[in-house]
This record gives structure tokens, C-alpha cells and sequence, in this order.
């Protein structure tokens, strides 16, 4: 494949897959030093000749970055925020391999309180959607609405069908850009053409100065080199604990953070995603005063069903 101009020469295309007429926002990209010397990146958007602040922040998924949604933030309409968490996109890969959503709110508050300038509609998805629940605990002065979108606390936001979980573990870098395309393709992955597989790895790729081309985020090198010590017995474990108690700590630890929300919450499910109906219901449960909106889409409802659930999140943040 070749090279586009730049990183934004994709939206014409991606407003037309989605059905959307009208404008294309402004995006560029940010990036922020944090204390210990990592970056934080980001792409800030806003309406075609408006300079306004953020009002929406978006939270992607592990092994997705900013540009997941892209197409969302088109059919939004409004000044946003979009944020590479750590290990993923253009920002610093974690030495200590912390990607859950404890570790990354620190960061992830840091960059909303230098690139905004009010409360945020806060959005985040599977991994990202935790993450936001952790911020919204921890720094409620950030945070005027909680989305949480296709993930519930007790769900593993890096797992997912089979398939995709064997994509990471494989190789972690090609000749070039095309290679990755055609792997995409054979596991059935990449949106269905080649045109927007193409998109995904350009967005999620980069080339090693040796001219390799090489994941961007963490999670795909972690799941290659933890395959190729054939560590099945470590991936059922973290430091000696097994992983289903890990993850039954984390899951309480999310729970805790959108008891201590203070902003109101809404819960997106994809129809066909990883929330369960006894999911839900958990939510609903512990949350009795959020909502629970279900769309058609898959567990990455920003890319399956971008402009319902942009016009959702319009409907959310208003016109402040």
C-alpha cells in the first residue's frame, strides 16, 4: 500500500462509508511530556474554522488507538478530544507493562487537564471504557458524563474471539505495510475490504528506521513474546496469581470506581458485543441511575455503528 499525504487524509472516505454529509472537522495532534520523561499523544478535533475546546473525550480499546473514532467524532459535530493511551497509538509504551485502568487514568487525567478547559463528556471504550471509570473516580473535576461503551467491570478488556487473539500472537513485524494488510484479510479482520484494512494498519503501524514495519501498541509484542515462550501456564497467571483471581480483583476495582463516579453514567452495549444480558443486568444492578443503550454493532461499536453513536453522544453533550 502507499503512504497517504497525512494521518487526516483518510476522512473523506470514512465520512462516505458511514453516510455522513456535511463538514469534516480540523484534527491535529498533540502530544504531552509526562513527568517521567514518557509521551501522551492525542488528536484534538474540531468543527472546519472553530478553534473551540474539547467538550467530548474519547477513550479507544487495548491493541485500537485514537483513530478508532475518527468516523464517530465526524458524525458528532462537536470540538473533541481523542487520546492514545498508553502503549498504544504515538504514546510511550509502559516499562513496567501496567495497562490496566488504575495504571492509565494518571495519564489519561493529565492530558484531559492540559488539553481542556471544562468538565468532559468522558467516552471510553473496552479498555478505554474502564480507564474512563477510573479517571471519573479519581479526578470527578474532569468528568460532566461517564460513557462506558461494550465493557462491564469482571470482563477482560484484551479478549475476544480467537481469531484475533491469534493475529497478535504472531509475527510483530513485516517487510511491509502490505504483508500486514494480508494478514488482516486471511483472519478475517480489517473491516472486509482491503481499502479500510489498509486504513486500520496504516493507523496502527509504523516503520523502524531498518525500514521493517512494526506494531505501534504494546499488547501485540507482550502476546508474541509470551507465544513464543510457549507460556500458556503464565497466561494463566500474573506474578505467580492465577488469572482468574486477578481478574476478579480488577473487576471489584472497576465496580468501586463507578460506585465513586459522581457523573452520571451511561452504559453502550453492541448487540453483538462482549456485554451479556447478565451483564446488563449487573450493571443495572450496581448502577441503578445510569442507562443502558444497546446498538447493532459488534464489541467496537465506534467502528460498526459510528454514526448512531455519534449522534447519541451529540444528543449527551449538548452544545456547551
Amino acid at each position: 500500500m502507499s503512504d497517504p499525504t497525512d494521518e487526516f487524509s483518510f476522512l473523506t472516505d470514512q465520512a462516505a462509508d458511514a453516510g455522513i454529509d456535511g463538514p469534516l472537522p480540523h484534527g491535529e495532534r498533540l502530544t504531552l511530556t509526562l513527568p517521567d520523561g514518557r509521551a501522551l499523544s492525542a488528536l484534538r478535533w474540531a468543527p472546519e474554522g472553530t478553534t473551540a475546546a474539547p467538550v467530548v473525550t474519547f477513550l479507544h480499546g487495548a491493541g485500537l488507538n485514537a483513530h478508532t473514532w475518527d468516523t464517530t467524532i465526524i458524525a458528532l459535530g462537536l470540538p473533541a478530544l481523542a487520546i492514545d493511551l498508553p502503549g498504544h497509538g504515538d504514546s510511550s509504551w509502559r516499562d513496567d507493562f501496567a495497562y490496566v485502568a488504575r495504571a492509565l487514568a494518571p495519564d489519561v487525567a493529565a492530558g484531559i487537564d492540559v488539553w481542556t478547559d471544562r468538565p468532559q463528556v468522558l467516552v471510553g471504550q473496552s479498555l478505554g471504557g474502564l480507564t474512563a471509570a477510573a479517571v471519573a473516580a479519581s479526578r470527578p473535576d474532569l468528568v460532566r458524563e461517564l460513557v462506558v461503551i461494550d465493557i462491564t467491570p469482571g470482563i477482560d478488556p484484551s479478549a475476544g474471539p480467537s481469531q484475533i487473539r491469534e493475529f497478535f500472537a504472531g509475527p510483530t513485524d513485516w517487510a511491509s505495510r502490505d504483508e500486514l494488510v494480508d494478514r488482516a484479510l486471511a483472519f478475517g479482520l480489517g473491516g472486509g475490504t482491503r481499502r479500510k484494512a489498509a486504513r486500520g494498519v496504516y493507523f496502527n503501524s509504523r516503520v523502524r528506521p531498518d525500514g521493517r514495519v512494526e506494531w505501534k501498541h504494546h499488547f501485540a509484542h507482550l502476546a508474541a513474546a509470551a507465544a513464543a515462550a510457549g507460556s500458556a501456564a503464565d497466561a494463566a497467571s500474573v506474578d505467580g496469581t492465577p488469572q482468574d483471581a486477578v481478574s476478579a480483583v480488577l473487576g471489584e476495582a472497576g465496580w468501586d470506581d463507578l460506585a465513586t463516579a459522581s457523573a452520571p453514567a451511561t452504559l453502550i452495549r453492541g448487540e453483538r458485543g462482549y456485554v451479556t444480558d447478565a451483564d446488563a443486568a449487573e450493571f443495572s444492578r450496581r448502577q441503578p441511575e445510569a442507562a443502558v443503550v444497546v446498538l447493532p454493532a459488534g464489541h467496537n461499536v465506534q467502528e460498526d455503528a459510528p454514526k448512531a453513536l455519534g449522534e447519541r453522544l451529540r444528543d449527551l453533550a449538548g452544545n456547551d
